[in-house]
């Protein structure tokens, strides 16, 4: 986690962020060769254009990042990052005439554009750093780099590396990190501790599987935080095609996303009791993998008709969000990178998410149109309810038909949480291609939305 930012500095680079309709008055305001130069070099003022000006000792005096119209930057976000990516060595501070909220926003991108994944390969670090712009609060927002970071870090390890050991792992240095406390319940002691369809998912593989329980904070309200943690997902005996199977890495991309939601709750000191629970496994294949038409029993006592092996997520997380409920928390809020139908529905962008709380839903938009972390909300559609029975058990893990995948995964889901206020997010966790900054690869979602509408969510 290498962004941080610049040492405020007299020799800092002047950063001009300039939109395309206010360039020709900026212009009114510079030097016949200041004016030259800029247009000689085709400045536009076009969203993601950066131009370095040089002084008449030949040393940069200063640089220009195109802002774009207002119609354009409607059609992305962290728009100074695809500038900055382009800039030359140096430290630049940023002279921007748009309001605070929106400087951070591009400030954060900055940091998200200096992201690299460097674990196996060499990667060259972007050239530019940045002063932290004045009206900022710097610490907050270094805090929600670090753990959109840490999220990428975990998603982007192959499963070599990141097994529900290394998961685990991964969970005990961040609660080093900040004074949490941290237990594991490991391999057959899942069965003894009532988490019985925790242990079936796993018990194939070779790294047994677990359940991560990490704990911090001493007073306001209580917030758990409940993460899928598949590290690999073979499809187990339904096992899934190799072109399906090829990111399955990122199938632990829900506990991914809580962690790096942790790291900024417990960086950014909030009042409030958190809770993070991760079940941890591998869906392989073997001689005890269970099977289709196995009938499961959970810890909640609901009996689980399985149709399809490849459905395990929402096994996991029952057992979790059950345990998760006995707690009786102010708010219960789990990630997934659960089904392929939100990403039919929604695409790889977009955040779905369940909730049938107002408060929740009106909190949680407002703080993702201000913090470019868009989600889109999807509904718990009650009348689907019998799509998730299938009459010789409680429920069905993988209903038939095909249609509504993505609500009957979450109605699933929220049979298991009856005493607490409940909220799911069926993220993807993965950039299919570059964007500024989001490099190619694991990518995490919703979680600053949250941490920026948390204080109201948890307020009534």
């Amino acid at each position: 986690m290498s962004a941080l930012f610049a040492d405020p500095s007299a020799a800092a680079i002047p950063l001009h962020l300039i939109a395309s309709d206010a360039l020709p008055e900026w212009l009114d305001g510079q030097s016949d060769a200041t004016r030259t130069w800029v247009a000689a070099q085709g400045f536009t003022g076009a969203l993601g254009q950066a131009l370095t000006l040089p002084g008449e000792d030949g040393a940069l005096r200063m640089a220009l990042a195109g802002y774009g119209t207002a119609s354009a930057r409607k059609r992305g976000r962290f728009h100074l990052a695809g500038a900055a990516a382009k800039l030359p060595k140096g430290d630049y501070e940023l002279h921007a005439d748009v309001p605070a909220a929106e400087r951070a926003v591009e400030a954060l991108g900055w940091l998200l554009a200096s992201y690299r994944f460097d674990r196996y390969a060499t990667q060259s670090p972007m050239a530019a750093r940045l002063v932290a712009p004045a009206g900022i609060d710097a610490d907050h927002i270094r805090a929600l780099a670090e753990g959109e970071m840490l999220t990428r870090d975990l998603i982007n390890t192959p499963a070599s590396d990141m097994g529900p050991p290394d998961l685990e792992a991964a969970a005990r240095k961040l609660a080093d990190q900040h004074g949490a406390r941290i237990s594991v319940i490991t391999g057959d002691d899942l069965l003894a501790q009532n988490l019985p369809l925790i242990h079936t998912v796993g018990r194939a593989a070779d790294r047994a599987p677990r359940l991560i329980d990490l704990t911090w904070g001493k007073t306001g309200k209580k917030l758990t935080l409940v993460g899928k943690g598949v590290c690999f997902d073979t499809g187990g005996l339904n096992l899934k095609p190799g072109a399906s199977m090829g990111l399955m890495k990122k199938d632990m991309g829900g506990a991914a996303a809580v962690l790096g939601l942790a790291h900024m709750i417990m960086a950014t000191g909030m009042d409030l009791q958190l809770r993070v629970l991760i079940p941890a496994v591998e869906n392989a294949v073997s001689g005890n993998a269970f099977r289709p038409q196995d009938i499961l029993t959970s810890r909640k006592g609901l009996t689980v008709e399985i149709n399809n092996t490849d459905a395990e997520g929402r096994l996991v997380l029952a057992d979790a969000l059950a345990l998760a409920d006995e707690d009786k928390p102010d708010q219960i809020i789990s990630m997934a990178t659960l089904t392929g139908a939100a990403r039919v529905a929604v695409g790889p962008d977009l955040a779905p998410y369940f909730s049938d709380d107002p408060d929740f839903v009106a909190a949680l938009e407002s703080a993702a149109a201000t913090h470019a972390d868009p989600v889109w909300r999807m509904p718990f559609h009650t009348p689907y309810e019998p799509l998730i029975e299938p009459g010789i058990a409680d429920l069905d893990n993988a209903p038939s038909g095909g249609f509504a995948g993505c609500i009957t995964a979450a109605l699933f889901l929220r049979r298991f949480v009856t005493d607490s206020p409940y909220a799911h997010f069926d993220i993807y966790g993965w950039q299919p291609s570059a964007a500024p900054a989001r490099a190619k690869g694991g990518v995490g979602q919703a979680t600053r939305a949250l941490h920026a509408s948390l204080g109201t969510i948890l307020s009534k």
